[in-house]
């Protein structure tokens, strides 16, 4: 009998961490061998356990979860990531993917998909669910559609800091909201708000959340609450 596929969980929120291990011991195929709710106890738990797997969360409270992707597969290059995020941003899946990961999951798709999911990721294949890949295919579609002059030429030339300033300023988030998220000063969130405008040549916070939209950076679906 082949051995148990090792998981480590990092997510913030223990109801879901217990609802994943609750889904994985279903199959006899995997063993969840550590938990942490921060990036910070998910890196350390790598380190030591080199498991087969990690299900990271995109957003965890002290670091973003595609930074800490890279840094996974620094220290433990035969652990493969999924990750899994309340959103279906095409922004937050191709970074994602970039930084290394091999399978995206939306995190209502996952008592559904979840085993699918990692079954495909552990025999070596990319991974994206189907309410993920149809939201990115229809917004990939429609973007080149739009009568704009707006490109995303000038998002690429921000720097990736200033890129993950944009992308909360455009779910709505203060200068000083987006400091606390990103644990910096307001001062520093501010000097990259107007680095951002003046780089887009944006006047405003509606001119900034309709370019976001239209380049496919934020779900337009946050704003129709």
């Amino acid at each position: 009998m082949d051995p148990k596929k090792r998981i480590v969980i990092i997510d913030d929120h223990p109801l879901f961490r217990e609802g994943l291990k609750t889904i994985l011991g279903r199959s006899d195929s995997f063993e969840v061998v550590g938990e942490a709710g921060n990036a910070a106890q998910g890196l350390r738990l790598i380190k030591s356990l080199k498991p087969d797997l990690a299900i990271v969360d995109v957003s965890l409270p002290d670091r973003n979860g595609i930074e800490l992707t890279r840094d996974i597969l620094k220290c433990s290059d035969e652990t493969r990531v999924m990750m899994v995020s309340m959103y279906s941003k095409i922004d937050y899946i191709v970074r994602s993917f970039q930084a290394g990961a091999v399978g995206y999951l939306a995190k209502e798709s996952a008592a559904d998909m979840l085993l699918k999911g990692i079954g495909h990721v552990l025999e070596g294949d990319y991974f994206m669910d189907t309410k993920v890949s149809e939201k990115v295919v229809k917004k990939l579609a429609e973007i080149p559609e739009k009568k704009t002059a707006v490109t995303a030429e000038g998002y690429e030339s921000l720097t990736p800091r200033e890129q993950e300033v944009m992308s909360l300023l455009g779910e709505g988030f203060s200068a000083t909201q987006v400091a606390e998220k990103l644990f910096i000063s307001p001062k520093t969130a501010e000097n990259h708000r107007a680095n951002i405008m003046r780089k887009l040549g944006l006047h405003s916070t509606i001119e900034l959340i309709r370019y976001a939209a239209k380049i496919g950076i934020i779900d337009v679906d946050l704003w129709k609450e």
